[in-house]
């Protein structure tokens, strides 16, 4: 075999096998995202795999660092990273790069070396989407304390007004509900709202329409019980979507989990304006929610509270939920509709203890 080849395929081995290792590092530390940490792992052990079938004591004996050109070799960028997600981002490129150099080179082998690190270099591209855009968007859902469902019909002031006023108040994400919008007009608000809502660092969720989600940049889709399923919606939606399932019941939140939803509606809590005719399942359900969660193994998914939430009971859910994990609340018109949108929204937030320090 080629003592060059040999080389190279060593070189880019442990080059791909660093790069992993430091996107797994922020998957777990900065992202706490136990699934992807397990993907990205995986990788790094497939491509272990493969060195073993190249043969790991031949590059291990093509190995010559000091004779090695490159080491000294280095750009002014090479030392300078602004972020965490800078140096996530760095490692990403490496673990690609390095990958299709052991392709090509690899194709030079009589073992099936290329067709194996092709199949993982495919991966690595959408653990990257995974690492960059939606693994960002999960942990600010996670911090996310409360949402606010956004209805023009329901809101006592104009609806961007409202929504300016929320944000600024310390909301989280906005939900677009807007189900008898014509969907130019819908398009148009959601453009808006991924404005207003990203220059205040908030998410933009679109209720049920995941086409719109995609076309208005939005950070997620929440479905209902009666729309897309899962798997679907992130066929239309695109894999940086988050997409969010409704449940009213155990049954609903097992297969929210099954589906691969990346966050959970659980409700509703308390009888809501918005929903008169819908049977209330009260806090019991959100405790319950947040032990099935918390069961699931490697699971962190959010857990959201809707249906009738107020600042008179969000002090309810949070005693009976006291010790049993974080979960976060929508509320419509108890901040949309009041004379003060940004009071009502602070005075929920007060009722969750989320304006104070954690201990």
């Amino acid at each position: 075999m080629d003592a060059a080849i040999l080389r190279i395929l060593d070189a880019n081995l442990n080059r791909a096998r660093e790069g992993l290792r430091v996107m797994e590092e922020h998957a777990r530390m900065v992202l706490n995202d136990a699934r992807l940490t397990a993907e990205i792992k995986q990788l790094r052990h497939e491509l272990a795999e493969v060195g073993r079938l190249i043969g790991s004591s031949q590059l291990l004996a093509s190995r010559d660092t000091p004779g090695d050109v490159g080491t000294t070799i280095t750009t002014a960028s090479e030392g300078v990273r602004d972020s965490a997600e800078a140096v996530a981002a760095a490692a990403c490129k490496r673990a690609a790069e390095s990958l299709r150099c052991m392709e090509e080179y690899g194709k030079t082998l009589a073992v099936d070396v290329a067709a194996r690190v092709e199949a993982i270099r495919y991966r690595v591209y959408t653990a990257e989407q995974s690492l960059l855009l939606t693994g960002p968007r999960r942990r600010k859902l996670a911090e996310a304390k409360l949402h606010v469902l956004l209805t023009a019909s329901l809101c006592r002031r104009p609806w961007r007004d409202v929504a300016v006023a929320v944000l600024e108040a310390g909301a989280g994400a906005i939900q677009l509900r807007e189900k008898a919008m014509p969907d130019a007009a819908l398009l148009e608000r959601a453009v808006a709202l991924r404005e207003l809502t990203q220059a205040r660092g908030a998410l933009l969720i679109i209720n049920d329409r995941p086409d719109i989600a995609r076309l208005s940049g939005a950070d997620g889709v929440h479905l209902g019980r009666d729309d897309l399923p899962v798997p679907a919606a992130r066929a239309i939606a695109g894999p940086t979507v988050m997409i969010g399932a409704t449940a009213h019941d155990e049954r609903e939140i097992a297969d929210a989990l099954t589906a691969g939803a990346d966050y959970l509606g659980v409700g509703p809590m308390f009888s809501s304006p918005t929903k008169p005719a819908v049977s209330v399942n009260g806090p019991g359900l959100l405790k319950r929610s947040l032990e099935i969660v918390g069961s699931a193994s490697g699971s962190k998914m959010p857990v959201v509270a809707i249906g009738g939430v107020n600042a008179t009971n969000a002090a309810s859910l949070a005693e009976s939920c006291r010790g049993g994990g974080r979960f976060s609340v929508a509320v419509c018109q108890g901040a949309i509709g009041a004379p003060d949108p940004a009071a009502a929204v602070r005075a929920v937030l007060h009722a969750l203890g989320a304006d104070r320090p954690s201990a």
